[in-house]
């Protein structure tokens, strides 16, 4: 056997090697393409994560007149998304909200960490009724911030719209998702 021969098939081999390395663990190569896109941290909490567009849903919460206030939400729904939210954003403006979306209803409890803006919490019940509002968070603290009733959805919304709108607990909000 010649010796371009021999090396023609140990080129091979040792390609077969190495692909077949790779398909060994499919999960890791996978996790390492989509660390590899996001271009930065893993950790949802970190300012150089790299989220992946959200849903959106329109999102109608009326106030205590009867008036429609309509936004246009990202929607949060899986644990990534929402233990991100709305960190490191440095305006939202008064059109736009994030929608969180829960498998159950309960009482929830929300902290602003990295959260550079003041927001108003809207805790949202199954029925779609307003369970309760956190009015102006403070933004950059890890103080909790919660309502007495169960509640499925949290719609943050820029702070001061709840008492500039009339908007209170017992308000009927509407979800369409796009």
């Amino acid at each position: 056997m010649s010796a371009a021969v021999k090396r023609a098939i140990l080129s091979a081999l040792f390609c077969l090697l190495s692909c077949s390395k790779a398909e060994v663990s499919p999960q890791r190569s996978a996790s390492s393409q989509s660390t590899a896109r996001r271009g930065g941290s893993t950790d949802p909490t970190d300012e150089d994560f790299q989220m992946p567009q959200l849903p959106r849903a329109k999102v109608t919460v009326r106030d205590v007149y009867g008036g429609a206030h309509a936004f246009d939400a990202e929607i949060a729904e899986s644990e990534e998304s929402q233990t991100r939210g709305l960190m490191w954003r440095k305006e939202l403006p008064s059109d736009k909200a994030m929608l969180f979306i829960f498998s159950n209803e309960q009482v929830r409890s929300f902290w602003m960490r990295n959260t550079l803006i003041p927001l108003d919490m809207i805790f949202i019940s199954a029925d779609k009724t307003i369970a309760g509002i956190v009015a102006n968070a403070a933004p950059q603290t890890l103080s909790s911030r919660s309502v007495a009733a169960p509640s499925k959805y949290v719609l943050e919304v820029a702070g001061g719209f709840c008492e500039k709108a009339d908007v209170r607990a017992g308000s009927r909000v509407e979800i369409e998702k796009r």
